[in-house]
């Protein structure tokens, strides 16, 4: 598994969280009782699936290693593997923000220019 893994946040929420130091998730994880994550693998079919048409967004990245009994690699889509937090994601967890929009295919399109993800 890697060390990383991704959230994608609605701009506004994410700097709520980061005026509070902490991010309680969407109404989904709050819902489902955890914060849902994807891999970098996972990353473009969660962003197509939930976030095409959105703009205003932040991709941030987060620490695994760091997030300790909290993380749980949990099956979902197709039984594949997804980290889960359950728990708030702690902003200092956040090793990198990205600001991007996802189009209406689904594609990611970052503030600096760059389209999709490697």
């Amino acid at each position: 598994m890697s060390d990383f893994a991704y959230k994608l946040v609605d701009l506004a929420e994410w700097k709520a969280a980061l005026a509070k130091a902490s991010y309680a998730g969407s109404a989904l994880d709050l819902k489902d009782g955890y914060i849902h994550l994807s891999s970098g693998a996972q990353l473009g079919e969660t962003a197509r699936r939930h976030y095409a048409g959105r703009s205003d967004l932040v991709l941030v990245a987060v620490d695994l290693r760091r997030t300790g009994d909290a993380l749980k690699w949990e099956p979902s889509r197709g039984g594949d593997l997804f980290p889960h937090l359950y728990g708030p994601l702690t902003t200092d967890l956040a090793s990198d923000e990205r600001r991007l929009s996802v189009d209406a295919e689904g594609v990611m399109r970052f503030e600096d220019g760059t389209v999709g993800w490697p």
